[in-house]
């Protein structure tokens, strides 16, 4: 690949804002479409939201009002984006039904930057995470054959396995062992940044989410599952965010944000199926590159530096979304029983998981584990979709 953003010129600024009519955008079939076609929709709306919420903190703290409002005009157009990426949901399926596809995003998306994470710490926060997303895709799915009487498999098209992943229970750890240890933005690869900004919006997203829909269900057992699962993707945004070096300037962020946009469009672009949801991949793409241009220039203006000297000179490989059965299935194997001490990860329980653990759980089990029991109550099994054999733990086997 030699497209290079910061050559090329995009849609400039004042062409950018879209009437009603132009941003309403018509749903995917969720019937019809790729199943990756919505992953890729669920993963944009969360870049596009992690933007706009960096732009607003960035805003609040600059002194400077011309540059207030030059943030200001580029967020509208983001948030425009926001809107068009994430009305493509389609408004007939049910909460439940975007969640196991938001899981799916974390599984597959995350798997494939650990597989391709050139940096070896990085790469293991990223196969500790996505163990942790893989199970809780297992418990929703369960929840939604209880209460829709619907199989999970009609949407993740049996491109991503469901079955037991670390169990939720065990997700539950003290905040100071959901801290990481930063890249070094000196010494990093570029393409490492655009792993932890993207992975860390994804999950960001996945937690807003889980926030504000837990409580929309009438059933006790999955008012509770949302309220378990929302807890731990507050645990992951932290896992993740820490990851990202706390000495990148904000301007130094703000490339990269841009940058990253950039990456992802021109990704998603390159292997979507649906003609639709790809011309809308091209247009904000080059909508992008206007951004990440002005993102530049204000990095020249007031950090004093050229942005070539923190950006990749050109887009890497694209982010793809594919199966990752059997990079999981080794996970499983090799990491399932994994916890975290400090900035590192043991395999024995300690202390201070072990007082965090009775604090939460106090004597009753989890609705993770309660919403097993009752799937089995009442069909006599619980629901995997294992297409690739056997559950590669033993004791995690039906």
């Amino acid at each position: 690949m030699t497209f290079n953003p910061l050559e090329q010129r995009g849609i400039p600024l004042d062409r950018q804002v879209r009437s009603w009519r132009e941003l309403n955008v018509s749903p995917i079939d969720p019937d019809a479409s790729d199943p990756y076609t919505r992953c890729r929709v669920i993963t944009m709306n969360g870049i596009e939201v992690e933007a706009i919420l960096f732009s607003h903190l960035l805003a609040r703290n600059t002194v400077d009002p011309e540059v207030k409002r030059k943030l200001a005009e580029v967020r509208y157009v983001e948030a425009q984006q926001q809107k068009a990426v994430n009305w493509l949901l389609p408004g007939v399926s049910s909460v439940l039904e975007t969640t196991i596809a938001y899981e799916q995003v974390a599984v597959d998306l995350t798997s494939w930057i650990a597989r391709m994470e050139p940096d070896p710490s990085l790469k293991q926060a990223y196969e500790f995470g996505v163990l942790e997303d893989f199970d809780h895709l297992y418990r929703y799915a369960n929840l939604y054959e209880m209460i829709e009487h619907r199989k999970a498999e009609a949407i993740v098209d049996g491109l991503t396995e469901v079955m037991p992943g670390r169990p939720t229970r065990m997700h539950h750890r003290h905040p100071f062992d959901n801290v990481r240890d930063a890249y070094d933005k000196a010494a990093t690869d570029p393409l490492s940044k655009l792993h932890a900004l993207t992975v860390m919006s994804a999950e960001q997203q996945t937690m807003n989410f889980y926030m504000n829909t837990g409580s929309t269900y009438m059933e006790p057992i999955a008012r509770q599952l949302y309220q378990e699962i929302g807890l731990i993707e507050e645990e992951h945004v932290t896992h993740y965010e820490s990851l990202v070096d706390p000495g990148e300037t904000w301007w130094e962020q703000l490339v990269n944000h841009e940058y990253n946009e950039c990456y992802l469009y021109y990704s998603f672009m390159e292997q979507e199926s649906h003609p639709k949801v790809k011309a809308l991949w091209e247009l904000h793409l080059n909508m992008e590159l206007e951004h990440l241009r002005i993102a530049c220039d204000l990095m020249r203006q007031y950090d004093g530096r050229d942005p070539e000297e923190v950006l990749a000179p050109q887009l890497p490989n694209v982010l793809t979304f594919e199966p990752n059965k059997e990079y999981l299935r080794e996970l499983l194997a090799t990491q399932i029983d994994l916890t975290t001490l400090g900035a590192g990860y043991v395999r024995e329980a300690h202390e201070r998981f072990e007082q965090m653990q009775q604090r939460l759980h106090d004597g009753e089990k989890a609705p993770s584990d309660r919403v097993i029991e009752q799937h089995q109550e009442m069909f006599d099994r619980d629901y995997r979709l294992q297409t690739e054999g056997p559950h590669p733990v033993e004791s995690e086997r039906a």
